[in-house]
């Protein structure tokens, strides 16, 4: 049995699908997403930093004496179909899905006996959002389910009390934040924990330890669940599961522990934004650049979307999941399964990641551009004359290749049409029997 100690907790080892998935999908969604102004944030940034576009937002768009509280009945999730957003993510090629159930505004996405008239089944929508989302997915999708939860609450004043206090009391903690936690994982049964906002308290004050042994001794979720490293100030990238370390984090290195790269689609924001504009959105060569390097580093990537607060993932949003699945179709071996190769990228061409697959013991090689001379020059693997294969992906025949010695191989690569290509936004070439 685990004791609540980090030297405990931290030395069980993460659940193997994990590691295995590689690719995830995000989703910020709450009452943000009816102002869908600016950012996620918008409550913080308006009423506590008084940051001059929100006010005006406020000023121009809202009676005066409008709360945030009043944006709640208008989270009304009219177009919310569970069975179309499944459909959307078991497209884009995601093996598991962590959803928002509660951000820092402290409204619950499901019905929770813990945040009285503040939850999405007594204002706004009037339904259990959580539990459509999850039977949904369950049904229709091998999709690992998982659930967002936010330790601290910007306004909450049993919060605000105990940070007077210096956290020498623990009312929010006791009343509010580890009962829900307790509630969705004995309701919902999610596979990932993806705790956020220790609002500067420490891990004492939130209880983690004690929550995370019960987690992984007795919860109906203990040999499946993992957990993220955000459960108090001190813990990120020290403790817990997997590591996080920041937002867009993206190291560009191997690192010695299993980590995680959340991003948004959208440059600025995670919640949905209807003042966005293209150029804000990521587009899919960026995405699957940031696959390769995230999942060549040893991490998985995370990609945020952020619907609408009637419901709907809007169409830039489904068109960018949908084209990283039409890739992953081509370049799953790439990817699913993968180990961190002895060199994570190219040392004589950039735009390079290797990924390396134990079961076939092949090296992966994704480029990012395709060359202009039809030769692509690896630095890193030697060929074995006479034994090493070279097969692009999603393309019938061998390819033709020159071995280097020590300064690595040419690879011949076909002549193609812009139509003929096994997909765009990046290749992969499979190396069997190289140094």
């Amino acid at each position: 049995r685990y004791q609540p100690t980090w030297g405990s907790l931290d030395a069980r080892p993460l659940p193997a699908w994990f590691d295995e998935a590689k690719f995830g999908v995000f989703i910020h969604w709450g009452v943000f997403s009816v102002p869908s102004f600016g950012s996620e944030w918008f409550w913080w940034y308006w009423q506590k930093e008084k940051r001059e576009p929100y006010v005006k937002f406020m000023d121009k768009n809202y009676p005066a004496g409008f709360s945030y509280e009043d944006f709640g009945p208008l989270f009304t999730a009219e177009f919310f179909d569970p069975n179309q957003w499944a459909d959307i993510l078991k497209a884009s090629g995601a093996k598991y899905v962590v959803l928002t159930s509660k951000h820092h505004e402290g409204f619950t996405l499901w019905g929770s006996k813990y945040s009285w008239n503040w939850n999405a089944v007594d204002v706004g929508p009037k339904r259990d959002l959580v539990a459509e989302l999850a039977t949904s997915v369950r049904n229709r999708t091998d999709l690992h389910f998982g659930l967002y939860h936010s330790l601290f609450e910007w306004f909450n004043p049993l919060f605000l009390e105990d940070a007077t206090n210096a956290f020498k009391t623990r009312k929010f903690p006791t009343s509010k934040s580890l009962p829900e936690l307790y509630e969705i994982v004995t309701k919902y049964q999610p596979e990932i924990i993806w705790s956020d906002g220790d609002g500067n308290a420490p891990d004492t004050y939130w209880n983690s330890t004690g929550f995370l042994a019960w987690l992984y001794n007795d919860s109906p979720v203990r040999d499946t669940v993992v957990t993220n490293d955000r459960w108090g100030a001190g813990s990120i990238c020290a403790h817990g599961g997997f590591y996080t370390c920041s937002d867009r984090y993206n190291p560009g290195r191997l690192l010695p522990h299993k980590w995680e790269n959340c991003m948004s689609i959208d440059r600025s924001s995670w919640g949905y934004r209807r003042d966005a504009r293209l150029p804000d959105y990521l587009a899919i060569e960026d995405l699957v650049k940031q696959l390769a390097e995230t999942v060549s580093c040893g991490g998985n990537l995370l990609m945020n979307i952020g619907p609408t607060h009637d419901g709907r993932i809007a169409v830039v949003f489904e068109e960018r999941l949908r084209q990283v699945g039409a890739w992953l179709k081509v370049n799953r071996e790439a990817i699913y399964g993968t180990r961190p190769w002895r060199a994570q990228n190219d040392t004589v061409t950039p735009g390079v990641w290797y990924t390396f697959s134990p079961k076939e013991g092949k090296v992966n090689a994704i480029f990012l551009s395709w060359p202009v001379s039809g030769v692509l020059e690896l630095g890193e693997p030697q060929a074995k004359l006479g034994e090493t294969q070279v097969k692009l992906a999603g393309y019938k025949e061998l390819l033709k290749w020159v071995a280097l010695g020590e300064k690595g191989m040419v690879i011949a690569l076909p002549q193609l049409t812009p139509q003929q290509l096994p997909c765009q936004w990046g290749w992969t070439l499979q190396l069997t029997d190289v140094n």
